[in-house]
C-alpha cells in the first residue's frame, strides 16, 4: 500500500469526490460514519466534542449527530476561529442545529467546559493541514484536554501533530486515534507514539483508481501474501537451500539458539551453526535439527545459499565477519555485533556484498551512520544509505522501516510491545536469512520476514500477554503465521 503525504491525501479526496462521483458532504458522511460504527462498538459516552471549524470539525459534527440520533448523551464545543467555516462544515452544522441545543462555542479559555470523570473527548480540532505548532486559544484548549486525564479519541490525526514532518508546541495526547482512508506517515513515527495512542485504520471508500508518485509503502497482509510462495508438493529440503548462521560466544549462545529456530521455522532446507567449539554441545541439544561447524577456514561458501552473521557474536570476532563478507558471494543478513564490528571498521564497507540486508535497531544504526535529531531525519537517512551504499536497511522499531537500494521505504503494520524482549531480533535475524536461502530475493525477503516476525508475536498474544511473551515464542509462533498468511483458519 502506497503512504502518501497529506497534500497527496487531500487531492485523493478531491478525485474520488470528481471520479466515483460523490459530494463532498457525502464523502465527510462515510468518515464520520466510519468512527461512528468504531466508536458505538466500544464507548455508549457522555461524549464531549470539540471541532474546529475545517473538514476535520465537520467530520466531528456529522459524528455528534449520528451519535444524537441514538439518543447518546453528546455535547459539542465548537473553537471560534474568527470566520464561518468551511461549506461542508457549516452544512453539518445546520443538520446539527435541528436535533439539540446542546452547541457551545469557545472564545475564550474561561469557556472550557468541566468534564465529568465518565467523559469520552472527541479531538476533531484539526486535522492534516496543520503546518505549525499551535498557539493562542487552540494550544490552550489542547493543554487542556490534554491536562483533563479523560480518554481522547482523535479523529484522523491528533490535532497539532503534523503529518509529514516532526511536530512542536502543544499535541493532543490521544488514546485512540481514528485515522480516516490510509496511514499517514506521522503514525510511523516512534517519537509521535505519546500523541496517537492505539492507531485504528478506518477504510471510507476512497478511490481505488487514484495513484500519485511515492517512495514509501506500508506493508499489509495482501502485500506480504504476494511475495509469499507456497511449497510444491514433490519439494525437497535441496530446494529450500542451506543457511549458515555465524552467531554465538561465550555467555551468548542463547542468540544462536534464538536464530536458529527462526531460520529453521522459516522454513530453510538446512542449518549449519558457526560457533565456538564451546557451544558445540549447546546448539546440537538445544536446536536438534541444525548442525554445528567450529572451523571458520572450513566454511565453503558455495555450500550455502546465504549467511547469517552477528547475534551474540561479540565484538571480539572482527576475524569472522571479515573473512565471511570476503568469501560471500551473495547478499548476507547482518545483524547485532557484526552491525557493531562494520560501524567501528568503516573500510569493511568494501567487502560488503551488493543488496545485503543490515537489521540495526536506532542506536546500532547511530553507531553506523550518525545521530539525527528525530525521526524522520532518520528515515530519510536510513533511505539515503540504502540507495548509496546499494544494501537493505532494516531499521527495527514499532512500525520498522525497510529501506531499500531503489529508494523506497516499506514500513511494516505488524507486531506488538511484546516484542520489546531480549532475543526477538535474533529471531528476525534468523527468518530473513532462512528467506533469502529459500530464494526469495533480498528486497522480499527482508520485507516479508519483518511481517511475519511481527505477525507471529501478534498470533502469539492469543495464548500470551505482552509481559510474557518471550523471544522463543516468536519463533515457535512462525507455523501459525504462516498459515495466516496462506489465510488457512487457525
Amino acid at each position: 500500500m502506497k503512504l502518501f503525504d497529506a497534500s497527496q491525501i487531500r487531492a485523493w479526496d478531491a478525485y474520488t469526490i470528481a471520479h466515483e462521483p460523490i459530494s463532498s458532504l457525502d464523502l465527510m458522511e462515510r468518515a464520520a460514519r466510519a468512527c461512528f460504527e468504531w466508536i458505538l462498538a466500544r464507548f455508549d459516552g457522555p461524549f464531549y466534542i470539540f471541532c474546529g471549524k475545517g473538514n476535520n470539525g465537520g467530520d466531528g459534527l456529522a459524528l455528534a449527530r449520528l451519535l444524537l440520533v441514538l439518543r447518546l448523551p453528546v455535547r459539542v464545543y465548537i473553537l471560534e476561529f474568527g470566520h464561518s467555516g468551511t461549506e461542508d462544515f457549516q452544512a453539518n452544522l445546520t443538520r446539527l442545529h435541528s436535533l439539540t441545543p446542546d452547541i457551545h462555542f469557545i472564545q475564550t479559555s474561561e469557556a472550557f467546559p468541566s468534564l465529568p470523570a465518565s467523559a469520552i473527548v472527541v479531538d476533531a480540532l484539526l486535522g492534516t493541514g496543520v503546518n505549525r505548532p499551535l498557539e493562542g486559544l487552540t494550544a490552550a484548549l489542547v493543554g487542556y484536554l490534554n491536562g483533563a486525564g479523560r480518554p481522547i479519541i482523535a479523529l484522523d490525526l491528533p490535532s497539532g501533530l503534523r503529518a509529514d514532518e516532526p511536530s512542536g508546541g502543544e499535541v493532543v495526547r490521544a488514546t485512540h486515534t481514528l485515522t480516516l482512508g490510509e496511514w499517514k506517515l506521522a503514525l510511523m513515527m516512534a517519537e509521535n507514539a505519546p500523541f496517537f495512542g492505539e492507531t485504528h485504520l478506518l477504510p471510507i471508500g476512497l478511490s481505488a483508481t487514484y495513484d500519485a508518485s511515492t517512495e514509501l509503502f506500508v506493508t499489509e497482509l495482501p502485500e506480504a501474501r504476494s511475495y509469499y510462495r507456497p511449497r510444491s508438493a514433490f519439494s525437497h529440503k535441496g530446494n529450500f537451500g542451506h543457511a549458515l548462521l555465524a552467531a554465538g560466544g561465550t555467555g551468548k549462545m542463547g542468540a544462536c539458539v534464538l536464530a536458529s529456530k527462526g531460520c529453521l521455522r522459516s522454513g530453510v532446507g538446512l542449518l549449519t551453526d558457526l560457533v565456538p567449539p564451546a557451544g558445540v554441545d549447546i546448539i546440537q541439544v538445544s536446536v536438534p535439527e541444525a548442525m554445528a561447524l567450529t572451523d571458520l577456514a572450513a566454511v565453503d561458501a558455495s555450500v550455502y545459499k546465504a549467511f547469517g552473521i552477528g547475534p551474540g557474536l561479540g565484538m571480539g570476532a572482527l576475524g569472522v565477519l571479515e573473512h565471511l563478507l570476503s568469501i560471500a558471494p551473495y547478499p548476507v543478513v547482518i545483524d547485532a555485533d557484526a552491525i557493531n564490528l562494520l560501524g567501528a571498521n568503516p573500510a569493511l564497507w568494501e567487502k560488503v556484498p551488493p543488496h545485503s540486508i543490515l537489521t540495526p535497531h536506532p542506536k546500532e544504526f547511530e553507531r553506523l551512520f550518525g545521530a539525527v535529531g528525530d525521526d524522520f531525519a532518520q528515515m530519510r537517512l536510513a533511505m539515503e544509505q540504502a540507495v548509496s551504499r546499494g544494501c537493505i536497511i532494516v531499521l527495527k522499531g514499532h512500525r520498522t522501516l525497510v529501506a531499500c537500494p531503489d529508494g523506497t521505504g516499506h514500513f511494516n503494520t505488524t507486531g506488538n510491545a511484546g516484542m520489546a524482549t531480549g532475543g526477538s531480533g535474533d529471531v528476525l535475524t534468523g527468518i530473513i536469512t532462512g528467506l533469502l536461502t529459500q530464494g526469495y530475493g533480498p528486497r522480499e525477503a527482508a520485507i516479508l520476514g519483518v511481517y511475519l516476525h511481527g505477525l507471529s508475536g501478534d498470533l502469539a498474544l492469543r495464548e500470551q500477554s505482552m509481559e510474557s511473551l518471550l523471544a522463543s515464542g516468536i519463533a515457535e509462533g512462525l507455523g501459525a503465521a504462516y498459515k495466516y498468511l496462506a489465510g488457512e483458519s487457525l
